[in-house]
Protein backbone atom coordinates (compact mmCIF):
# COMPACT_ATOMS: atom_id res chain seq x y z
CA UNK A 1 0.00 0.00 0.00
CA UNK A 2 2.78 2.57 1.13
CA UNK A 3 5.09 1.11 -1.79
CA UNK A 4 3.50 3.13 -4.58
CA UNK A 5 5.94 5.18 -7.03
CA UNK A 6 4.88 8.31 -7.68
CA UNK A 7 8.29 9.29 -8.70
CA UNK A 8 9.27 8.49 -11.90
CA UNK A 9 13.08 7.59 -12.24
CA UNK A 10 13.71 10.39 -14.35
CA UNK A 11 12.73 12.34 -11.60
CA UNK A 12 15.00 10.58 -8.83
CA UNK A 13 17.71 11.28 -11.14
CA UNK A 14 17.00 14.92 -10.79
CA UNK A 15 16.85 14.88 -7.28
CA UNK A 16 20.70 13.96 -7.38
CA UNK A 17 21.82 16.75 -9.47
CA UNK A 18 19.73 19.19 -7.54
CA UNK A 19 21.29 22.48 -5.44
CA UNK A 20 19.00 24.67 -3.27
CA UNK A 21 19.16 28.49 -4.31
CA UNK A 22 17.16 31.28 -2.22
CA UNK A 23 16.88 34.90 -1.87
CA UNK A 24 15.60 36.52 1.78
CA UNK A 25 14.68 39.91 0.83
CA UNK A 26 12.14 40.67 3.45
CA UNK A 27 13.55 42.97 6.29
CA UNK A 28 11.15 41.93 8.66
CA UNK A 29 12.85 37.98 8.06
CA UNK A 30 15.84 39.56 7.95
CA UNK A 31 16.27 41.94 10.75
CA UNK A 32 14.24 41.24 13.35
CA UNK A 33 13.13 37.48 12.72
CA UNK A 34 16.54 35.53 11.90
CA UNK A 35 18.56 36.95 14.86
CA UNK A 36 15.82 35.41 16.94
CA UNK A 37 15.78 31.94 15.41
CA UNK A 38 19.76 32.39 15.55
CA UNK A 39 19.37 32.09 19.60
CA UNK A 40 16.85 29.45 19.53
CA UNK A 41 18.84 26.73 16.90
CA UNK A 42 20.95 26.67 19.45
CA UNK A 43 19.09 24.96 21.93
CA UNK A 44 18.22 21.99 19.74
CA UNK A 45 19.89 19.01 20.22
CA UNK A 46 22.11 17.78 17.24
CA UNK A 47 20.95 14.35 17.26
CA UNK A 48 17.32 15.43 16.27
CA UNK A 49 16.44 15.58 12.38
CA UNK A 50 15.59 18.23 10.95
CA UNK A 51 12.31 16.73 9.36
CA UNK A 52 11.30 16.47 12.71
CA UNK A 53 11.09 19.58 13.37
CA UNK A 54 9.31 20.62 10.43
CA UNK A 55 6.85 17.59 10.96
CA UNK A 56 6.60 19.06 14.22
CA UNK A 57 5.06 22.46 13.45
CA UNK A 58 3.18 21.01 10.68
CA UNK A 59 1.40 18.84 13.28
CA UNK A 60 0.89 21.79 15.32
CA UNK A 61 -0.96 23.61 12.35
CA UNK A 62 -3.05 20.76 12.58
CA UNK A 63 -3.68 20.88 16.47
CA UNK A 64 -4.76 24.39 16.22
CA UNK A 65 -7.38 24.25 13.22
CA UNK A 66 -8.78 20.85 14.81
CA UNK A 67 -9.50 22.67 18.03
CA UNK A 68 -10.59 26.01 16.61
CA UNK A 69 -13.23 23.61 14.21
CA UNK A 70 -14.26 21.74 17.53
CA UNK A 71 -15.94 24.86 18.97
CA UNK A 72 -16.22 26.52 15.30
CA UNK A 73 -17.08 24.18 12.80
CA UNK A 74 -19.65 25.95 10.74
CA UNK A 75 -17.86 29.58 11.21
CA UNK A 76 -20.39 31.19 13.51
CA UNK A 77 -18.61 31.38 16.74
CA UNK A 78 -17.04 34.61 16.64
CA UNK A 79 -20.43 36.05 15.72
CA UNK A 80 -21.74 35.87 19.28
CA UNK A 81 -20.81 38.00 22.14
CA UNK A 82 -19.00 37.33 23.88
CA UNK A 83 -18.39 33.93 21.67
CA UNK A 84 -18.18 30.35 22.05
CA UNK A 85 -14.56 29.64 21.77
CA UNK A 86 -12.96 30.18 25.18
CA UNK A 87 -10.54 32.59 25.93
CA UNK A 88 -7.35 29.71 26.56
CA UNK A 89 -8.33 28.21 22.76
CA UNK A 90 -7.12 31.84 21.29
CA UNK A 91 -3.83 32.15 23.40
CA UNK A 92 -3.19 28.38 22.97
CA UNK A 93 -3.24 29.12 19.15
CA UNK A 94 -1.35 32.00 19.47
CA UNK A 95 1.14 29.63 21.33
CA UNK A 96 1.01 27.01 19.17
CA UNK A 97 1.28 29.24 15.72
CA UNK A 98 4.36 30.57 16.97
CA UNK A 99 6.24 27.01 17.91
CA UNK A 100 5.16 25.73 14.08
CA UNK A 101 6.27 29.29 12.68
CA UNK A 102 9.78 29.01 14.81
CA UNK A 103 9.98 25.11 13.81
CA UNK A 104 9.71 26.17 10.08
CA UNK A 105 12.04 28.73 10.47
CA UNK A 106 14.62 26.37 12.11
CA UNK A 107 14.62 23.67 9.83
CA UNK A 108 17.06 24.52 7.41
CA UNK A 109 19.01 25.82 9.84
CA UNK A 110 19.28 23.21 11.76
CA UNK A 111 20.13 21.08 8.69
CA UNK A 112 23.02 23.20 7.77
CA UNK A 113 24.15 23.11 11.41
CA UNK A 114 24.33 19.26 11.27
CA UNK A 115 25.11 18.68 7.36
CA UNK A 116 22.32 16.89 7.12
CA UNK A 117 20.62 19.32 4.11
CA UNK A 118 19.37 16.98 1.56
CA UNK A 119 16.41 17.63 -1.13
CA UNK A 120 14.28 15.37 0.50
CA UNK A 121 14.37 17.69 3.78
CA UNK A 122 13.51 20.96 1.17
CA UNK A 123 10.58 18.97 -0.46
CA UNK A 124 9.37 17.89 3.13
CA UNK A 125 9.29 21.06 4.14
CA UNK A 126 7.50 23.10 1.11
CA UNK A 127 5.12 20.12 0.56
CA UNK A 128 4.24 20.75 4.01
CA UNK A 129 3.98 24.56 3.49
CA UNK A 130 1.56 23.98 0.95
CA UNK A 131 -0.86 21.85 2.87
CA UNK A 132 -0.48 24.46 6.04
CA UNK A 133 -0.74 28.04 4.40
CA UNK A 134 -4.20 26.89 3.80
CA UNK A 135 -4.79 25.45 7.35
CA UNK A 136 -3.62 28.95 8.69
CA UNK A 137 -6.12 30.73 6.67
CA UNK A 138 -8.70 28.56 7.73
CA UNK A 139 -8.13 28.70 11.31
CA UNK A 140 -7.95 32.95 11.13
CA UNK A 141 -11.55 32.65 9.53
CA UNK A 142 -13.15 31.88 12.98
CA UNK A 143 -11.80 35.25 14.19
CA UNK A 144 -13.32 37.26 12.11
CA UNK A 145 -16.73 35.65 10.82
CA UNK A 146 -20.64 35.06 11.47
CA UNK A 147 -21.23 38.60 11.78
CA UNK A 148 -21.96 41.37 10.40
CA UNK A 149 -18.57 42.98 10.42
CA UNK A 150 -16.79 39.86 9.37
CA UNK A 151 -16.56 37.77 6.53
CA UNK A 152 -18.91 35.83 4.49
CA UNK A 153 -18.01 32.22 3.19
CA UNK A 154 -17.48 33.26 -0.15
CA UNK A 155 -15.66 36.19 1.24
CA UNK A 156 -13.53 33.56 2.73
CA UNK A 157 -13.22 31.59 -0.41
CA UNK A 158 -11.87 34.18 -2.17
CA UNK A 159 -9.14 35.45 0.22
CA UNK A 160 -8.06 31.70 0.35
CA UNK A 161 -7.75 31.30 -3.25
CA UNK A 162 -5.84 34.47 -3.31
CA UNK A 163 -3.20 33.05 -0.63
CA UNK A 164 -2.80 30.00 -2.44
CA UNK A 165 -2.12 31.74 -5.46
CA UNK A 166 0.99 33.89 -4.25
CA UNK A 167 2.03 30.28 -2.80
CA UNK A 168 1.61 28.77 -6.22
CA UNK A 169 3.48 32.20 -7.70
CA UNK A 170 6.88 31.48 -5.60
CA UNK A 171 7.57 27.99 -6.95
CA UNK A 172 5.95 29.06 -10.31
CA UNK A 173 8.80 31.56 -10.08
CA UNK A 174 11.81 28.95 -9.36
CA UNK A 175 10.55 26.19 -11.88
CA UNK A 176 11.33 29.24 -14.18
CA UNK A 177 14.22 30.92 -12.84
CA UNK A 178 15.95 28.27 -10.74
CA UNK A 179 15.77 30.79 -7.76
CA UNK A 180 13.46 30.63 -4.42
CA UNK A 181 12.97 34.60 -3.92
CA UNK A 182 11.37 34.07 -0.87
CA UNK A 183 7.91 35.82 -0.25
CA UNK A 184 7.54 38.47 2.25
CA UNK A 185 3.80 37.86 2.66
CA UNK A 186 5.04 34.65 5.14
CA UNK A 187 6.63 36.02 7.93
CA UNK A 188 4.03 39.24 7.93
CA UNK A 189 1.25 36.99 7.79
CA UNK A 190 2.62 34.85 10.56
CA UNK A 191 3.19 37.50 12.88
CA UNK A 192 -0.36 39.08 12.37
CA UNK A 193 -1.71 35.84 12.78
CA UNK A 194 -0.29 35.60 16.20
CA UNK A 195 -0.79 38.86 17.11
CA UNK A 196 -4.74 38.52 16.05
CA UNK A 197 -4.83 35.39 18.08
CA UNK A 198 -3.44 37.12 21.10
CA UNK A 199 -5.29 40.26 20.53
CA UNK A 200 -8.58 37.95 20.42
CA UNK A 201 -7.45 35.88 23.97
CA UNK A 202 -6.95 39.19 25.27
CA UNK A 203 -10.47 40.81 24.31
CA UNK A 204 -12.24 39.04 23.11
CA UNK A 205 -14.15 38.50 20.06
CA UNK A 206 -15.79 41.44 19.87
CA UNK A 207 -12.53 43.40 18.82
CA UNK A 208 -13.27 42.31 15.48
CA UNK A 209 -17.29 43.89 15.83
CA UNK A 210 -16.25 47.47 16.55
CA UNK A 211 -15.27 49.92 14.38
CA UNK A 212 -11.61 50.23 14.36
CA UNK A 213 -10.92 53.56 12.38
CA UNK A 214 -12.79 55.86 10.36
CA UNK A 215 -15.67 53.23 10.46
CA UNK A 216 -13.74 50.69 8.98
CA UNK A 217 -13.52 47.39 11.41
CA UNK A 218 -9.57 45.46 12.24
CA UNK A 219 -10.58 43.09 9.14
CA UNK A 220 -11.25 45.73 6.25
CA UNK A 221 -7.23 46.76 6.94
CA UNK A 222 -6.44 42.67 6.77
CA UNK A 223 -8.28 42.58 3.42
CA UNK A 224 -6.76 45.18 2.22
CA UNK A 225 -3.28 44.46 3.44
CA UNK A 226 -3.90 40.94 2.00
CA UNK A 227 -4.85 42.16 -1.59
CA UNK A 228 -2.29 45.17 -1.96
CA UNK A 229 0.49 42.59 -0.54
CA UNK A 230 -1.03 40.38 -3.60
CA UNK A 231 -1.62 42.80 -6.30
CA UNK A 232 1.32 45.69 -5.74
CA UNK A 233 4.18 43.18 -4.46
CA UNK A 234 4.16 39.33 -4.70
CA UNK A 235 2.83 39.24 -8.04
CA UNK A 236 4.89 42.45 -9.50
CA UNK A 237 7.66 41.15 -7.95
CA UNK A 238 7.13 37.49 -9.32
CA UNK A 239 7.30 38.96 -12.96
CA UNK A 240 9.82 41.00 -12.25
CA UNK A 241 12.42 38.41 -11.03
CA UNK A 242 11.51 36.07 -13.76
CA UNK A 243 12.28 39.32 -16.50
CA UNK A 244 15.62 40.09 -14.85
CA UNK A 245 16.92 36.31 -15.08
CA UNK A 246 15.24 36.34 -18.71
CA UNK A 247 17.34 39.53 -19.38
CA UNK A 248 20.76 37.92 -17.47
CA UNK A 249 19.94 34.47 -19.89
CA UNK A 250 19.57 32.74 -16.67
CA UNK A 251 15.95 31.37 -16.78
CA UNK A 252 15.81 27.59 -16.13
CA UNK A 253 12.48 27.35 -18.91
CA UNK A 254 12.74 29.84 -21.57
CA UNK A 255 9.93 28.15 -23.24
CA UNK A 256 6.50 29.77 -22.87
CA UNK A 257 4.49 26.63 -22.90
CA UNK A 258 7.12 24.78 -20.67
CA UNK A 259 7.00 28.47 -17.86
CA UNK A 260 3.09 28.43 -18.40
CA UNK A 261 2.67 24.74 -18.02
CA UNK A 262 2.88 24.34 -13.69
CA UNK A 263 0.17 27.15 -14.24
CA UNK A 264 -2.46 25.04 -16.09
CA UNK A 265 -3.61 22.79 -13.56
CA UNK A 266 -3.74 24.88 -9.96
CA UNK A 267 -5.88 27.75 -12.85
CA UNK A 268 -8.17 24.47 -14.19
CA UNK A 269 -8.82 23.60 -10.11
CA UNK A 270 -9.71 27.27 -9.32
CA UNK A 271 -11.87 27.24 -12.13
CA UNK A 272 -13.67 23.82 -11.53
CA UNK A 273 -14.29 25.01 -7.26
CA UNK A 274 -15.60 28.48 -8.51
CA UNK A 275 -17.86 27.34 -10.58
CA UNK A 276 -19.16 24.39 -7.94
CA UNK A 277 -19.73 27.33 -5.50
CA UNK A 278 -21.28 29.94 -7.44
CA UNK A 279 -23.64 27.47 -9.33
CA UNK A 280 -24.24 24.61 -6.74
CA UNK A 281 -27.76 24.28 -6.46
CA UNK A 282 -27.63 23.21 -2.61
CA UNK A 283 -25.38 26.44 -1.34
CA UNK A 284 -22.78 24.02 -0.67
CA UNK A 285 -20.12 26.20 0.84
CA UNK A 286 -22.78 28.42 2.86
CA UNK A 287 -23.89 24.82 4.37
CA UNK A 288 -20.39 23.10 4.93
CA UNK A 289 -18.18 25.97 4.73
CA UNK A 290 -15.15 24.39 6.73
CA UNK A 291 -15.50 20.85 4.63
CA UNK A 292 -15.30 22.09 1.35
CA UNK A 293 -12.40 25.31 2.48
CA UNK A 294 -10.58 21.82 3.55
CA UNK A 295 -11.28 20.38 0.58
CA UNK A 296 -9.75 23.29 -1.47
CA UNK A 297 -6.45 23.32 0.81
CA UNK A 298 -6.20 19.90 0.26
CA UNK A 299 -6.25 19.68 -3.94
CA UNK A 300 -4.39 22.76 -4.21
CA UNK A 301 -1.35 21.18 -2.17
CA UNK A 302 -1.54 18.18 -4.28
CA UNK A 303 -1.43 19.80 -7.44
CA UNK A 304 1.55 22.49 -5.70
CA UNK A 305 3.30 19.47 -4.33
CA UNK A 306 4.01 17.91 -8.06
CA UNK A 307 5.14 21.41 -9.29
CA UNK A 308 7.85 21.72 -6.78
CA UNK A 309 8.84 17.61 -7.48
CA UNK A 310 9.50 19.02 -11.15
CA UNK A 311 11.09 22.06 -10.35
CA UNK A 312 13.69 20.38 -7.99
CA UNK A 313 13.73 17.45 -10.60
CA UNK A 314 14.68 19.83 -13.44
CA UNK A 315 11.56 17.66 -15.02
CA UNK A 316 7.84 19.09 -17.39
CA UNK A 317 4.74 18.78 -15.06
CA UNK A 318 1.64 16.89 -16.44
CA UNK A 319 -0.62 18.98 -18.24
CA UNK A 320 -3.99 17.99 -16.31
CA UNK A 321 -3.54 16.14 -12.49
CA UNK A 322 -5.51 13.38 -12.20
CA UNK A 323 -7.38 15.06 -9.41
CA UNK A 324 -9.01 17.32 -11.99
CA UNK A 325 -10.98 14.86 -13.37
CA UNK A 326 -13.31 13.25 -10.90
CA UNK A 327 -13.64 16.79 -9.45
CA UNK A 328 -14.91 17.84 -12.90
CA UNK A 329 -17.13 15.14 -12.50
CA UNK A 330 -18.81 15.76 -9.03
CA UNK A 331 -19.02 19.52 -10.15
CA UNK A 332 -20.71 18.47 -12.93
CA UNK A 333 -23.55 16.12 -10.69
CA UNK A 334 -23.52 18.82 -8.24
CA UNK A 335 -24.54 21.52 -10.94
CA UNK A 336 -27.16 20.05 -12.77
CA UNK A 337 -29.13 18.87 -9.84
CA UNK A 338 -27.93 15.25 -10.17
CA UNK A 339 -27.04 14.83 -6.81
CA UNK A 340 -30.37 16.58 -5.12
CA UNK A 341 -29.75 16.24 -1.73
CA UNK A 342 -27.00 13.98 -1.51
CA UNK A 343 -24.46 16.83 -2.20
CA UNK A 344 -22.95 17.46 1.34
CA UNK A 345 -22.66 13.70 1.10
CA UNK A 346 -21.16 13.42 -2.12
CA UNK A 347 -18.45 16.55 -0.75
CA UNK A 348 -17.90 14.61 2.45
CA UNK A 349 -16.50 11.15 1.31
CA UNK A 350 -14.95 13.26 -2.05
CA UNK A 351 -12.72 15.42 0.76
CA UNK A 352 -11.93 11.89 2.88
CA UNK A 353 -10.73 10.68 -0.27
CA UNK A 354 -8.66 13.13 -1.60
CA UNK A 355 -7.17 13.88 1.98
CA UNK A 356 -6.50 10.38 1.90
CA UNK A 357 -5.13 10.33 -1.43
CA UNK A 358 -2.46 13.40 -0.64
CA UNK A 359 -1.30 11.28 2.72
CA UNK A 360 -0.97 8.66 0.82
CA UNK A 361 0.92 10.27 -1.91
CA UNK A 362 3.02 12.06 0.29
CA UNK A 363 4.19 9.05 2.69
CA UNK A 364 4.97 7.20 -0.75
CA UNK A 365 6.69 10.08 -2.20
CA UNK A 366 8.96 10.22 1.41
CA UNK A 367 9.57 6.72 1.44
CA UNK A 368 10.59 6.87 -2.09
CA UNK A 369 12.90 9.63 -2.01
CA UNK A 370 14.45 8.25 1.28
CA UNK A 371 15.23 4.88 0.14
CA UNK A 372 16.75 6.27 -3.56
CA UNK A 373 19.00 9.03 -1.33
CA UNK A 374 19.82 6.12 1.07
CA UNK A 375 18.68 8.10 4.31
CA UNK A 376 16.03 7.97 6.98
CA UNK A 377 13.26 10.64 7.27
CA UNK A 378 12.79 11.41 10.64
CA UNK A 379 16.27 10.25 11.78
CA UNK A 380 20.55 11.38 11.24
CA UNK A 381 21.24 7.88 10.59
CA UNK A 382 22.38 6.58 6.79
CA UNK A 383 20.05 4.05 6.01
CA UNK A 384 22.35 0.26 5.49
CA UNK A 385 22.25 -0.43 1.75
CA UNK A 386 20.65 -4.21 0.98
Amino acid sequence: MWRWRYVSDRQLDGFRRYKYSAVDTNPLSVYIMQPIWNKIIKIVPLWIAPNLLTFSGFVMVLVTYFLISFYDWDYTASGTSPGRVPTWVWLFSAFTTFCAYALDSIDGKHARRTQSSTPLGELFDHGLDSWATSIFVLSFFSLCSGDKSGVSVYTMYIYLSIVLFNFMCSHWEKYITGVLFLPWGYDISQVVLIAAYLLTGVFGVEVWQKPFLFGYYIIDALVIMLIGFSLLLSLPQTLYNIHRAHIKKTLKNDSLYEGLLPLVSPLLLFILLTVWVFFSPGNILVKQPRLFLWMVGVAFSNVVCKVIICQMSSTQPELFHWFLFPLALVVYTAISGLLGWTEEVVLAVFTTAITAAHVHYGVCVGKQLSEHLNIYIFSLKKRVQE
